[in-house]
């Protein structure tokens, strides 16, 4: 089932999220919904928040290559263990900041700790889009999003944008 995407600004995208301390069907539905969700919008990542559930939950799948089969990811209770000292940057957008973009600068790699759909922990080094989506969407988690790494003047200006859509839209 493809879920509302919150759009900034939302009071439920500035919150921390709980962790999640029992598997249920319940949060594997949860996890597919959001994965129809991400893949409809279309969107390389999704968290828990943005579809206005509070608990450490994100997806996220970052190929690209039409030709290549998608690897979707479920991670409960994510965290990031290790990051590298060197750092790129990549323009980032976010499903509830729709059409804005802007640099963010992040470590190049990370190294994630989470628990599987499964109840298995994993634990996985990520590199270039997938090592920004997995900081983005851990992000979420946290309340932050992208654009609160930008300048006050820039991030402003993002979130009139928003307002103006969701009136916008609340018309339609």
């Amino acid at each position: 089932m493809i879920r509302p995407i919150l759009i900034h600004p939302d009071p439920r995208l500035k919150k921390v999220c709980e962790p999640v301390a029992e598997i249920t069907p319940e949060l594997g539905k949860l996890a597919e919904d959001m994965l129809e969700t991400m893949y409809d919008a279309p969107g390389v990542g999704l968290a828990a928040p943005q579809v206005g559930v509070t608990k450490r939950l994100i997806v996220m799948d970052c190929v690209k290559d039409p030709e290549a089969a998608p690897r979707p990811l479920v991670l409960f209770n994510p965290q990031i263990i290790w990051s590298s000292e060197d750092l790129s940057t990549y323009e980032e957008g976010c499903l509830s900041i729709p059409e804005q973009y802007a640099e963010v600068e992040r470590p190049a790699e990370v190294r994630v700790r989470w628990t599987a759909l499964d109840g298995s922990e994993q634990e996985e080094q990520f590199a270039g889009l997938w090592a920004t989506c997995v900081q983005h969407e851990i992000d979420h988690l946290d309340g932050k999003l992208f654009i609160d790494y930008l300048g006050p003047l820039k991030r402003q200006m993002i979130t009139r944008k928003m307002e103006k859509l969701k009136r916008e839209r609340a018309r339609s």
